[in-house]
């Protein structure tokens, strides 16, 4: 009971994770350290059905519980108080580094200049999705009312992508959907959803992005399987460079929105909200 119930608390954070746009649940799974035991679950998932069954179900639970109970909270929290907010994720993300470091230590490729080069090719990359709101605008503008069925295969497509970037640790499927002008049309729906508004034709777009996001995870947890086995040390190299990273990009999404208004409250609020963060990865991450 109790080890469903870390299960379901570490769901839960995956699942705010990809609520916030520069935030990954990637990365909250490796820092929780169910990282590669929810990859190999997916990726072998009837190799031993009723084990992996047993694993997924909890975090799935968490994961659903925060999309349809914190949407509204998370974006809430995100717009009026953006600085604790951000800077726990900020603390989420720090708590686990030590847990990924631990991986890397005393293996032989720490001294392979290969390594560091794919950890800077990786740490680069998600500073330049950081900033890619900069560089190319706020991104499409989509509606998901009164679609055709191309509409609806677009909507599929969007949904692979998406789990693709959500599963990658450090990079954000919610970024990715924002970019693609998908992310606000698809919270919006998830609203509405909650509220029982257009019941049946939200479902059906609800059904259709999740049937894409399953088959992403499917798709992309193979993968990241095979360059554990093969590369693994190499493959936690650029993770830490997805990680790292992440300690920049949280708050550089956040900080370049030029309506926040600090205040010596909010940072105060902050640097609690950070050691709270921290101190909750870093303990979950032992579990």
């Amino acid at each position: 009971m109790k080890d469903n119930l870390v299960l379901i608390i570490k769901g839960f954070i995956m699942g705010i994770a990809n609520i916030i746009p520069g935030v990954s649940g990637g990365t909250l799974a490796l820092i929780l350290g169910i990282y590669e035991k929810f990859i190999g679950a997916i990726s072998h998932f009837f190799r031993d059905m009723k084990e992996n069954i047993k694993f997924l179900i909890p975090i799935a639970i968490g994961m659903v519980l925060a999309v349809v109970t914190l949407s509204r909270v998370i974006d809430y929290s995100y717009h009026h108080f953006p600085i604790p907010t951000t800077l726990f994720f900020v603390g989420l993300v720090l708590g686990g580094i030590p847990l990924l470091a631990s991986k890397v230590k005393g293996k032989k490729e720490v001294k392979d200049v290969s390594s560091y080069i794919i950890f800077l090719l990786t740490f680069t990359l998600v500073i330049l999705m950081a900033t890619s709101e900069l560089i190319f605008g706020e991104g499409l503008k989509v509606s998901l009312q009164n679609m055709n069925a191309m509409g609806y295969f677009l909507l599929f497509v969007v949904g692979i992508v998406a789990a693709l970037t959500m599963v990658i640790p450090g990079v954000s499927g919610s970024l990715v959907l924002m970019l693609l002008g998908y992310y606000y049309p698809v919270i919006g729906v998830i609203k509405e959803f909650t509220k029982f508004k257009n019941f049946g034709s939200n479902i059906i777009i609800l059904g259709v992005f999740g049937v894409g996001v399953l088959i992403g995870i499917v798709l992309i947890s193979k993968l990241i399987e095979f360059l554990f086995q093969k590369y693994e040390t190499k493959t936690y190299f650029g993770v830490l460079g997805f990680i790292m990273a992440s300690l920049f990009a949280i708050p550089l999404s956040t900080f370049l929105n030029e309506t926040i208004v600090f205040s010596i409250l909010q940072l105060f609020v902050g640097v609690v909200f950070l050691a709270l963060g921290t101190t909750i990865s870093y303990k979950l991450g032992g579990e």
